[in-house]
């Protein structure tokens, strides 16, 4: 009998000690028989599936094309192979032709029906949340960023359900650093614009103009500065905005200080931030007695790492240089309350975002009609 192991709920130590042949198993799209998976590569003792690819694909809500969506899948499997892994494979339906070769199995599936747009939701800002799954030390899951830009975007469309509505959750971005620590994924820095601009041009294509990416993963940040750079360019008419994760305004920023407990450098990954946060959030998925605090980031006035990274320097050293066990802070010092806490302070800031987003798209368009 086969074991399915949800891949994006180890830790990077656990994926290491994964036998190399163990499949390992992208779904694009939902509704696999995983029986029928097992049986087509002979009932391995071990099966990792990962996330979901939510959208992209033929059917889906956001139906991308072809040679979009097979750079980013090849850029993913890519990044596992890279671990050492021998059997990676993206599991498709027959209407993906991802020209993947031996890297696709092609299985019949029953994918949920994709929801119609109202009238209504062409008003509203769309949300567009991208994780990552990506090593955060020995005591967090690697679906930690996905699990809490979800859970974000699901507040502020449950506060705001008149203002917003909100593509799923992504959860593979971008990592420059992914070779220092097992498990991490890749879907490289172009194919990522590429893939999310695209998003943009489809969404405009249907009538939506107000666009709200959002990120819970440091690395996609930049990534997405040149995608609303792309698309403001592109669509004078539209109100496309990016920001850097999250409780990062002044309200953020002092809601943060109020109730941390670590100096400077306590707060960057895998920290006391994330950590509270995923206690709040999954608490069966935290491992708090794996827990290594690492904060002697080698700090100089102008580059150093904390939560709101400061200086005027823009570097991207090796992360071996500056952690050993993939975390960036103070991780032991998180707790359930401080993650309810700054949840609902995150919550609140995207909501005052949306409202940004709603009032500049307004106020652009009075004035060209005015001229």
């Amino acid at each position: 009998m086969t074991q399915f192991i949800q891949y994006q709920e180890l830790t990077w130590p656990e994926i290491a000690s994964l036998p190399r042949n163990c499949p390992i198993i992208l779904p694009i799209g939902t509704g696999f028989n995983w029986h029928k998976l097992a049986e087509a590569l002979s009932f391995p003792s071990q099966m990792a599936i990962l996330p979901a690819f939510p959208y992209g694909w033929r059917g889906s809500r956001v139906p991308l094309a072809d040679s979009i969506l097979n750079r980013y899948i090849a850029n993913l499997l890519h990044s596992i192979r890279d671990d050492g892994f021998t059997r990676v494979f993206a599991l498709t339906t027959s209407g993906m032709p991802l020209n993947l070769s031996a890297e696709q199995i092609v299985q019949p599936t029953l994918q949920p029906p994709q929801p119609a747009y109202n009238a209504e939701d062409f008003e509203k800002v769309v949300l567009i949340p991208i994780g990552h799954t990506e090593q955060h030390g020995y005591h967090l899951p690697l679906s930690t960023d996905t699990e809490i830009i979800h859970a974000i975007a699901e507040g502020v469309v449950n506060h705001i359900p008149e203002k917003a509505i909100s593509l799923p959750v992504m959860p593979y971005g971008v990592s420059t650093h992914r070779n220092a620590f097992a498990g991490t994924l890749n879907s490289g820095g172009r194919a990522f614009e590429d893939f999310y601009l695209a998003v943009i041009d489809l969404l405009v294509q249907k009538g939506f103009t107000r666009f709200y990416l959002m990120s819970g993963h440091g690395g996609n940040c930049s990534f997405l500065v040149n995608v609303v750079k792309y698309a403001g360019e592109r669509y004078p008419h539209i109100f496309c905005a990016t920001s850097y994760l999250y409780l990062n305004t002044p309200e953020g920023i002092r809601i943060l200080d109020a109730y941390r407990q670590s100096a400077v450098g306590g707060m960057g990954h895998a920290c006391e931030l994330e950590t509270s946060l995923m206690l709040y959030l999954k608490a069966d998925l935290v491992h708090m007695e794996r827990v290594v605090d690492e904060i002697d980031f080698i700090s100089t006035p102008s580059y150093y790492m904390d939560w709101i990274e400061g200086g005027s320097l823009i570097a991207n050293p090796p992360w071996t240089d500056d952690t050993r066990t993939g975390a960036y802070g103070a991780g032991s010092l998180a707790t359930v309350e401080k993650g309810r806490i700054w949840l609902d302070a995150a919550i609140r800031e995207k909501i005052a975002h949306v409202d940004e987003i709603a009032e500049q798209y307004r106020r652009r368009l009075e004035r060209k009609v005015y001229l």
